[in-house]
């Protein structure tokens, strides 16, 4: 492929085999097929996971496109959460998560706190295979998708699904306002 300054339109590729994911997609897509969850794997060139470049890359709308970002509390004891968010939206740190979260301030997490978290790399944590007890918000308006592409677990994998499974997560709540235009 060419440059990531390169603007024309790729196809994806939706996969049938593992063969070839690294460790973390590779869990994230054996979880999928294992819960029997309705799902697509697409293939990512890794310069383009970035939500933005993606979009733009493969021709996937943006407000069908959501971003899974972790949030960390800023004091100890530290607090986390993944929220889902569309890339048509802006998440909303310092209002409605950090309320949610009941602290006094809240940021994103850091790629170093993301990856030992969750496994994940940013442009490709998902609301897939996340340890236990780790909450999952997921803005109201992903509902209202028909199908929508996350993060597949690495920056090479791409996810799409029907909001319906993001929300039946075990430990997924859908919330409203969670993030603004």
């Amino acid at each position: 492929m060419g440059s990531v300054g390169d603007v024309a339109e790729a196809r994806l590729v939706v996969l049938e085999s593992l063969e070839g994911l690294d460790d973390a997609a590779a869990a994230v897509a054996a979880d999928l097929r294992s819960r029997g969850i309705d799902h697509e794997l697409l293939a990512c060139d890794p310069a383009y996971a970035d939500t933005a470049l993606f979009c733009e890359h493969y021709g996937v709308d943006p407000a069908d496109s959501a971003n899974t970002i972790v949030v960390a509390s800023k004091r100890e004891p530290r607090r986390f959460v993944a929220c889902v968010v569309l890339a048509t939206t802006r998440l909303d740190v310092n209002g409605a998560v950090r309320r949610r979260l009941g602290v006094s301030k809240a940021s994103f997490a850091s790629a170093d706190d993301t990856a030992a978290l969750t496994g994940m790399a940013i442009g490709g944590v998902t609301p897939f295979g996340l340890p236990d007890g780790l909450p999952v918000w997921i803005d109201a308006r992903v509902m209202g998708r028909e199908r929508v592409v996350v993060g597949g677990g690495s920056r090479s994998l791409k996810v799409r699904v029907p909001p319906a499974v993001l929300a039946a997560l075990p430990e997924a709540e859908v919330v409203e306002g969670l993030a603004v235009t």
